[in-house]
C-alpha cells in the first residue's frame, strides 16, 4: 500500500526586521535654552523685537545720514513759528555783579527763534563761562518767553600775586580783576597759586573757629605751608602737610585760649617744629623822654 510522504511546511518567512531608530541628539544651545525659565514663544518674541528695534536703528541712522530728519525738523519750527510759538522775550533774573551787557548779548542772540530751535542747554553751557555764574537755568515758558535764572558765586577773598588783586569765591575761582583798594574787608591770599588751595585753607580754619574770625590773611609759602595773618597784627607760621597744620592751629588756639597771646607784645609765632613753638616779640619803642631830651639841644644848636 502506498504510503502518501506529507511535505514538510515550508518555513515562514522570517518577520522583517524592523528599522532601528535613530537617537537625536541635542546641542550644547538646546541644553542651554532649556535651562532659561522661558518657554520658546516667549524667546521666539524676544527674538523678534530685536530684529525689528535693529532695524528700526538703521532705518533711523539712514534717515539721519540724508538729512530728512533734520529737514522734517525745520519744517516743525517753522510751523511753531508761524503759530506763535517764537522767542518774542527774554526774562534773566538773579544778576547783582554778573556783566549784565555779556549775559544779555548772549541770550538775546535766541530771539526771533522758533522755540524748538532754541537749543537751552548750549545757551546753558555759554552761561556758565563767565566766572560769576555759578549755575544758570534756561527754560521756555510758551508760547513766545525763554526764562534764565543766573545762579551767582559770592565773592570770599582777595587774591593777590605780583602786584595784580582778584575776587575769587570759596573754591578758589577766579571772579574778577580789582585794584587794590577794592579789597574792603575780604582776606587777601597772598602767593603764586594760592587761590587753587583756598578749599584747603577754608577746612583748615573750620577746624579753629574760634580764630577763623580774626584771620584777615594768609600768604602760601614755597608752595608747601601757609603763614597767617590776624587782624591784632600777628603772623603764625604753620608746618607743611594738613594733618600737621590741623594740630599746630589747634594747639595754638588752645594756647590763645589760656595765655592771651593774641593782642600783646608778641609779633610772630612759629609752630613748623612739632615739638617747640618759637615766640617773636615786638621791638620796644625808642623812650619819649630821651627824644624830648635830643631835641632842645638840636633847635639849641641850630639857633
Amino acid at each position: 500500500m502506498a504510503t502518501a510522504t506529507r511535505k514538510a511546511p515550508a518555513k515562514r518567512k522570517a518577520k522583517a526586521a524592523a528599522p532601528r531608530q535613530r537617537v537625536r541628539q541635542i546641542s550644547w544651545l538646546d541644553r542651554l535654552l532649556r535651562t532659561l525659565p522661558f518657554s520658546e514663544e516667549d524667546i521666539q518674541r524676544v527674538i523678534t523685537w530685536v530684529v525689528v528695534a535693529a532695524i528700526s536703528v538703521l532705518v533711523l541712522a539712514a534717515a539721519q545720514y540724508f538729512g530728512m530728519i533734520a529737514a522734517a525738523h525745520q519744517q516743525y519750527a517753522g510751523l511753531a513759528a508761524k503759530a506763535g510759538f517764537q522767542v518774542q522775550r527774554v526774562e534773566v533774573s538773579g544778576m547783582e555783579r554778573v556783566d549784565q551787557l555779556k549775559v544779555y548779548e548772549l541770550v538775546l542772540a535766541e530771539k526771533d527763534r522758533a522755540m524748538p530751535l532754541v537749543d537751552i542747554d548750549q545757551v546753558r553751557a555759554d552761561l556758565l563761562k563767565y566766572g560769576w555764574i555759578k549755575d544758570a537755568r534756561v527754560s521756555r515758558r510758551l508760547p513766545d518767553t525763554l526764562a534764565v535764572e543766573i545762579i551767582e558765586r559770592k565773592p570770599s577773598a582777595v587774591w593777590q600775586r605780583d602786584g595784580k588783586y582778584s575776587l575769587i569765591d570759596a573754591e578758589g575761582i577766579v571772579l574778577q580783576h580789582i585794584k587794590s583798594e577794592e579789597t574792603g574787608e575780604l582776606p587777601v591770599l597772598n602767593g603764586v597759586d594760592a587761590n587753587r588751595h583756598a578749599v584747603a585753607l577754608n577746612e583748615l580754619l573750620d577746624n579753629a573757629t574760634a580764630l577763623k574770625a580774626q584771620v584777615i590773611g594768609a600768604s602760601w609759602i614755597g608752595n608747601r605751608r601757609w603763614d597767617l595773618r590776624f587782624k591784632s597784627g600777628e603772623t603764625l607760621a604753620l608746618p607743611e602737610g594738613e594733618k600737621a597744620a590741623a594740630e599746630a592751629l589747634l594747639n595754638f588756639a588752645r594756647m590763645d585760649g589760656i595765655h592771651r597771646l593774641l593782642g600783646r607784645d608778641l609779633i610772630h609765632f612759629d609752630l613748623r617744629d612739632p615739638d617747640r613753638a618759637y615766640f617773636r616779640k615786638a621791638p620796644k619803642p625808642e623812650p619819649a623822654n630821651a627824644e624830648s631830651k635830643s631835641t632842645p639841644e638840636k633847635s639849641g644848636e641850630a639857633v
